[in-house]
């Protein structure tokens, strides 16, 4: 369940992020929340390209444990150094730094519990599962949005007040603009300094454009939807270049972003859509992308990499789960033995009716997938491209849904929220669950008279049928034990439900 609605995520935000300099200065003691963001900032030089010619790190230490983190330059003679801590109790911290104003300067501040709503970073549960920090079973139920903080400020509004009421949990998007199909437009900000549409100093980065970019990261996350960020993409075409701005330049962007971003905790790492679309980077770019973000990520956030064709190599380490693009869900298994890593069908074909083969699907295919990537033991993503006046498609620049997937979609988590707490595939083709407990099985486009069931003898439970189109439950008569054969309506995209009671 999300954290709240768009209010309530307002009112969070609208506090800010803690400051060790701004609570000190107000007579209180610092203080955050575990998994939240603790900050301190310091006014330093602005003498030279503070982006490039200016190192700043802070250390953060709790008894032995000593943790780094890379500070960043946030414009305006103002440097900030960010900090997720993961135990509670008493930290100090000291910074350092090549320019002495920002060298040795030190602090401290208490970690609380953390407050409702708030589960830590996602984690690798039993290799092929997520969980929260805390414990908290985490089903991924996503959608994309590539280019929505790059709209207009009342298109994005509208974007986060459709979130806000919609049933997904993670966020594809990407960091730059896109120029690409239904995507020819000129944002409203730029991420580096220079001048539209391709003369900029790629180690000058645009305060205003990260800024922007955080601020609706940090209120998506506030309603408790994780924010995949898409830190490289393929479609720029050379109108603006960021697509090729040189191995040097790459790097620093990315560990910009890590400085930056790391400290949230609803933050994953996508490397690329479709990296092997790319025609200025090569494998072993990514590659080095990779092992960046595993030295300078020190939260370990999820991290993954997706392709148009080409697979990446998804055992490489740094990597948490497997980013896929096809509507195969039957292939779940085979990429789970693979790569013994959860696997998200991140893109499996979007609901909409544009020409383009991969946006032109049903809200029945589209949530059949969510069903199917269920039982078969992976996860799944959403997106909608139908055609309108201005070319705002919801997978593209956010704004409104008009499919039917997101109401289907929210039937689809209510009842596998409603399942009880380690529910996993099972040996009975088809199906989730717990066994000796409880079974769901999906027929997908099949359509059967009946499903047999090889129950525990003595048992009592209770069976019933869902119709994942019509949304409906019904309860078949009578309790059940032993083997039982369940008579079913002949149609297909039905479930069955078998519960202990």
């Amino acid at each position: 369940m999300k954290a709240g609605t768009l209010a309530a995520a307002r009112s969070v935000i609208g506090s800010g992020l803690l400051s060790a300099t701004a609570m000190a200065q107000g007579g209180g003691a610092p203080s955050v929340q575990r998994w939240g963001v603790f900050e301190a900032s310091y006014a330093g030089p602005t003498d030279a390209n503070s982006f490039v010619a200016v190192e700043f790190w802070g250390r953060f230490e709790q008894g032995e444990r000593a943790i780094d983190v890379r500070g960043f330059y946030d414009g305006a003679g103002v440097y900030r150094v960010r900090f997720m801590p993961d135990t509670v109790g008493a930290w100090t911290f000291r910074t350092k730094s090549n320019r002495p104003e920002l060298d040795g300067q030190t602090g401290t501040f208490t970690v609380t519990d953390a407050r409702a709503g708030n589960h830590g970073p996602i984690r690798v549960k039993d290799q092929y599962h997520f969980v929260y920090s805390d414990g908290t079973p985490y089903r991924e139920l996503g959608t994309t949005c590539y280019a929505w903080t790059s709209q207009p400020v009342a298109l994005e509004e509208q974007t986060l007040k459709t979130l806000a009421g919609a049933p997904f949990n993670k966020l594809r998007m990407c960091v730059f603009p896109k120029w690409f199909n239904y995507n020819h437009t000129e944002p409203p900000r730029y991420p580096f300094v220079g001048e539209a549409p391709n003369r900029w100093d790629f180690t000058k980065f645009n305060p205003e454009y990260f800024q922007h970019f955080e601020r609706r990261i940090a209120e998506v996350g506030a309603m408790g939807i994780e924010a995949d960020v898409i830190l490289f993409h393929p479609y720029d075409e050379g109108h603006w270049g960021f697509d090729n701005m040189g191995a040097d330049n790459d790097d620093r962007y990315l560990r910009y972003m890590i400085a930056r971003l790391g400290a949230y905790r609803h933050v994953w790492w996508s490397l690329a859509n479709e990296w092997d679309y790319y025609k200025t980077k090569k494998e072993t770019d990514f590659e080095r992308f990779g092992e960046i973000i595993a030295m300078d990520d020190p939260y370990k956030h999820m991290c993954s990499i997706h392709q148009q064709k080409v697979f990446f190599d998804h055992t490489k380490p740094w990597i948490s789960h497997v980013s896929v693009q096809n509507d195969m869900p039957d292939n779940a298994p085979m990429y789970i033995r693979k790569y013994a890593k959860p696997v998200v069908f991140d893109e499996c074909r979007y609901e909409g009716d544009i020409p383009e083969g991969w946006g032109d699907i049903t809200a029945e295919r589209l949530v059949g997938n969510f069903w199917k990537t269920l039982v078969e033991g992976a996860f799944c993503g959403h997106g909608e491209t139908f055609l309108n006046a201005k070319e705002e498609l919801w997978w593209a620049k956010g704004g409104v849904m008009v499919g039917r997937s997101p109401v289907m979609l929210k039937f689809f988590k209510e009842i596998v929220d409603a399942a009880p707490a380690g529910a996993t595939v099972l040996a009975m083709r088809n199906t989730w669950g717990v066994e000796g407990q409880y079974y769901l099985t999906y027929l997908w486009d099949r359509q059967h008279a009946s499903q047999s069931y090889a129950l525990p003898e003595g048992g009592r439970f209770r069976a019933e049928v869902i119709d994942t189109l019509a949304m409906t439950v019904t309860r078949i008569p009578g309790r059940f034990s032993g083997k039982t054969e369940i008579a079913l309506p002949v149609k297909p995209y039905l479930a069955i439900r078998v519960l202990q009671e």
